[in-house]
């Protein structure tokens, strides 16, 4: 019988004998295994650092779009400041343009002032020519003189006001007499001692007139 147990054990398949050369063999395959393992599962690892998930690359991205370029942020400066300019520009040319009418304006009603007297000559004049002479070369060209006056004024913005037959206007008219007389209304203007005159619409004398009571 005992025999028979060892030719077993020499005959049993698979099982051989570990010697000191086989075991390693056995022991450097098996450390070459796990080398490898280690090998691969540290290059999953770096992918998974470098690849990263869509959430963080997300997070990076709008991170990056929220941060606006130094170029893209001073241009939106000079560019605000430039439409600044332009506009302070504009109304400083409108407020030049609205000074300089009013500077004309007051020149022009303070030349016309000045000229009035003058008118008032010619006037004063024409009617102290005697009425035999009024028909003479002399007081012809005073009359011719007179109108072409009237029609430059009247060209440059000149005119009367309307005084005689007018109710009285404060704004128009200096009353410096008054009268009683049924001829005439209440507060109507019965004669004119002066003209008056406006200048585009401005008064720049009133008339001088007699108002009846």
């Amino acid at each position: 019988m005992g025999k028979d147990k060892e030719k077993d054990k020499r005959e049993t398949p698979g099982e051989q004998e570990l010697t000191p050369d086989s075991a390693d063999e056995n022991g450097k395959g098996n450390a070459a295994a796990e080398v490898n393992d280690a090998a691969e599962g540290s290059q999953e690892t770096e992918g998974e650092q470098d690849g990263g998930s869509p959430e963080q690359d997300g997070g990076g991205q709008e991170a990056k779009a929220g941060k606006k370029d130094p170029k893209d942020a001073r241009i939106e400066e000079l560019q605000d400041r430039l439409m600044r300019q332009m506009a302070e520009f504009d109304n400083f040319r409108k407020r030049t343009e609205k000074e300089k009418s009013a500077m004309y304006e007051v020149g022009a009603r303070e030349m016309v002032e000045k000229i009035l007297p003058v008118l008032d000559n010619f006037e004063r004049a024409l009617a102290a020519v005697p009425e035999d002479e009024k028909g003479g070369s002399f007081a012809e060209g005073v009359e011719m003189i007179y109108k072409q006056f009237i029609k430059t004024l009247e060209d440059a913005g000149v005119e009367t006001i309307e005084a005689v037959g007018e109710q009285f206007n404060p704004d128009l008219h200096n009353a410096v007499m008054h009268i009683d007389d049924d001829a005439f209304g209440e507060n109507e203007i019965s004669q004119e001692l002066q003209r008056g005159y406006k200048y585009r619409g401005a008064v720049v004398r009133h008339s001088m007139v007699q108002v009846a009571n």
